[in-house]
C-alpha cells in the first residue's frame, strides 16, 4: 500500500442520461437522473483507494449543504481530507452532465464559485508521509508554487501532473513533474493530430519525465526517454458511461509506477482498467482481479 496525496477539486455531478443528445432548443424527457461526487483529482483517489491505496486529498469545500455528500462520499472510499480547506462562503463546484445512453458520451457544464487551493495550505501539509503527488494543471500559479516546493523539501517525492485543457503558461509545470498526462484534448488544442506527435513535441520541454496522451478508441501512447510506448484500448462489450474514464486511466498509471513496474506495464493496465470502467457506471466495483489475476506488489 502507498500513500498518496492528490491536489485537486471534488464536485457535485448532477447527471441526467438522455437517450439520444439533444439539438438546440429542443425539450427532451431524462431517462434517469444521479447525483454523485465528481471532480478530476478525487475520482483517481476513488481508483487508488479500491487498488488498495492509503489515499489523501487537498482541496478547497464550501460550508454548505452540497458538501455533505461529497465528504461522505469521501469518508465511504477512506480518502482522508485532513488537507482540506473548508471555507464559510461560495459553493461547492458543481457539474451539469447529460450522459448519452446512444453512445456513453458525456457533455458537461461546470459551475464554480470557490478559490483554488492555495499555496500556503500546501506548505502546511507533510510531505515525508507520501510516496506519491498527484496534482491537477489547473491553477498555474499557485501548481507551479507547490511542485518546486515538493521538490526542494521531498526532492525523491515522485510527482504526476494531469494537462486535461490548455490554460495561460500551463507549459511552466511540465519540468517539474516526473510523470506528465496529457489529454487528446490538450493535443487537439495545440494543433496535434495524434498522440506520439504531441508527445515528442513536448519533450524537450519536459526534460526526463514520462509522458502519456490517451487517445480515445485508439488507445494510449507513452514517451519513456526516446521509447514511444501504445496500448490499444479494451472497449467494454457494451458501452455504458465514460465519465471518469481518463481519471481510471491516471489512476492505473500510477498505481503500477508506485508498484515499480515499467511504463509499458502501465500503460497497458491503465488502458484496461480505463476500458472496464468504460463498461460500468460510475467508479465503484472495478474488478483489479479480472485484469491481472495476480496484482503486482509494491516494491519496498
Amino acid at each position: 500500500m502507498a500513500h498518496i496525496l492528490a491536489i485537486g477539486i471534488a464536485t457535485l455531478d448532477v447527471i441526467n442520461s438522455v437517450k439520444v443528445y439533444p439539438a438546440e432548443d429542443d425539450e427532451i424527457r431524462a431517462v434517469s437522473q444521479r447525483l454523485c461526487r465528481g471532480g478530476n483529482a478525487t475520482n483517481s483517489l476513488t481508483v487508488l483507494s479500491q487498488l488498495e491505496h492509503q489515499c489523501y486529498w487537498a482541496g478547497v469545500l464550501a460550508d454548505e449543504a452540497n458538501v455533505c455528500r461529497i465528504e461522505t462520499d469521501l469518508k465511504n472510499h477512506q480518502i482522508n481530507t485532513a488537507a482540506v480547506l473548508k471555507l464559510t462562503e461560495g459553493k461547492v463546484p458543481t457539474s451539469y452532465i447529460t450522459h448519452n445512453l446512444s453512445n456513453g458520451s458525456r457533455t458537461i457544464v461546470h459551475f464554480r464559485d470557490l478559490p483554488e487551493y492555495p499555496f500556503n495550505e500546501f506548505q502546511k501539509i507533510d510531505l515525508s508521509q507520501f510516496d506519491w503527488l498527484h496534482f491537477e494543471g489547473r491553477n498555474v500559479v499557485a501548481t507551479r508554487q507547490m511542485l518546486v516546493w515538493a521538490k526542494q523539501q521531498a526532492p525523491n517525492l515522485p510527482c504526476s501532473v494531469e494537462i486535461e485543457k490548455q490554460r495561460d503558461d500551463i507549459e511552466v509545470l511540465f519540468e517539474l513533474a516526473d510523470v506528465v498526462f496529457f489529454s487528446k484534448a490538450f493535443a487537439q488544442a495545440q494543433g496535434h493530430t495524434n498522440a506520439p506527435s504531441l508527445l515528442n513535441a513536448q519533450q524537450a520541454q519536459c526534460g526526463n519525465a514520462k509522458l502519456t496522451c490517451t487517445w480515445g478508441e485508439s488507445g494510449a501512447w507513452a514517451l519513456d526517454g526516446k521509447q514511444v510506448l501504445h496500448s490499444p484500448a479494451f472497449p467494454p462489450s457494451q458501452l455504458i458511461d465514460t465519465l471518469g474514464a481518463g481519471d481510471t486511466f491516471n489512476a492505473g498509471i500510477i498505481d503500477a509506477l508506485v508498484r515499480g513496474q515499467g511504463l509499458g506495464t502501465a500503460l497497458h493496465f491503465a488502458c484496461r482498467l480505463a476500458g472496464q470502467k468504460c463498461g460500468q457506471q460510475g467508479l465503484d466495483g472495478l474488478r483489479m482481479d479480472a485484469i491481472y489475476p495476480k496484482r503486482f506488489k509494491i516494491r519496498c
